[in-house]
């Protein structure tokens, strides 16, 4: 029978994690990889989210390592990962649906200059500073269209924003318009208001959002950043917005995490800064989503958000 080791957050959240195990599949038999006394099994799964090289290595002779987070570069790039092992990336119907929540909320705070109000609010100044176009008239393009996404670029096409999308290879999203491939890229850019990434971290995406990158951009464009702090070179996005290129940026993730104080992204006038909080699913949404990858393998199915580390992601 299955047996699912729990090390996610740490020693002190295991009690938590076991406790809404036992709620939403109380036959799924837990138990904590803090335990002295523990001792892997080649049928066990692990759930992760930052685990130490040394408890990688331990990790090898598992059944499939499930990660509490839909990035898992930080678990690829450590040698002490074991590609041999099954890794699976968080997902679910609620992880989709706040990423896309929070990008229509990004997407609409550009369109409407909102940063320029609460910046107005904190100095108790009262001026119009009226912006009369619309979402129907607001290109957004997403690159990385993945099963994120894909998801939040229906969203956004639902609300009625003009939306497309660019991804290193050909997949057909109903009603987006889907650029591929680097020839692909500079198309792409060019008819975009604002730009989404949602990216995996790759050794070729890293760095990718750079001033080059930027300026292709239509002038005042733009930029909310939900994949992952290194795609974006911060000093080239601070630059940009310096010169006028971009026109706005929303950040909910940066390098470092967090944000040490006195990083010129905490004062940009241009810039709001939110905490890695985009898709954060709920503690009960995150569960049923475990119980249904491992209830896919343990019938030999292929969970759809396994990871191949050739790819990175």
């Amino acid at each position: 029978m299955a047996r699912l080791i729990i090390s996610a957050d740490g020693p002190d959240s295991v009690a938590g994690w076991r406790a809404a195990f036992h709620h939403v599949a109380p036959d799924l038999e837990t138990c904590s990889w803090y335990d002295p006394d523990l001792e892997p099994r080649a049928d066990d799964y692990a759930l992760v989210w930052t685990p130490s090289s040394a408890d990688l290595a331990r990790m090898k002779g598992l059944r499939a390592i499930i990660c509490t987070g839909a990035g898992v570069n930080h678990l690829l790039d450590d040698p002490a990962f074991p590609a041999h092992v099954p890794l699976v990336r968080m997902g679910g119907d609620q992880t989709a649906a706040l990423m896309a929540d929070y990008v229509l909320w990004a997407a609409l705070g550009l369109l409407r200059d909102a940063r320029t109000w609460a910046l107005q609010q904190a100095a108790e100044v009262w001026r119009n500073n009226r912006v009369s176009r619309t979402c129907a008239e607001t290109r957004v393009g997403i690159m990385g269209m993945g099963h994120l996404g894909a998801y939040v670029a229906r969203h956004l096409h639902h609300v009625g924003f003009v939306v497309s999308g660019w991804r290193r290879s050909a997949r057909d999203v109903p009603g987006i318009r889907v650029f591929a491939g680097d020839a692909a890229l500079p198309d792409f850019l060019r008819d975009v208001d604002v730009l989404v990434n949602l990216l995996p971290s790759t050794t070729r995406t890293r760095g990718m959002i750079n001033y080059d990158l930027l300026a292709q951009l239509p002038r005042g464009a733009g930029l909310i950043n939900v994949g992952r702090g290194n795609h974006v070179v911060q000093a080239d996005l601070v630059r940009a917005l310096d010169e006028g290129l971009l026109g706005g940026a929303v950040l909910d993730v940066t390098v470092p995490e967090p944000l040490p104080a006195g990083d010129p992204l905490w004062s940009h006038e241009r810039i709001t800064v939110t905490p890695h909080v985009a898709s954060e699913a709920s503690r009960e949404a995150q569960v049923r989503y475990v119980v249904d990858v491992i209830g896919q393998m343990e019938r030999n199915e292929r969970p759809a958000l396994l990871c191949d580390p050739r790819r990175g992601y």
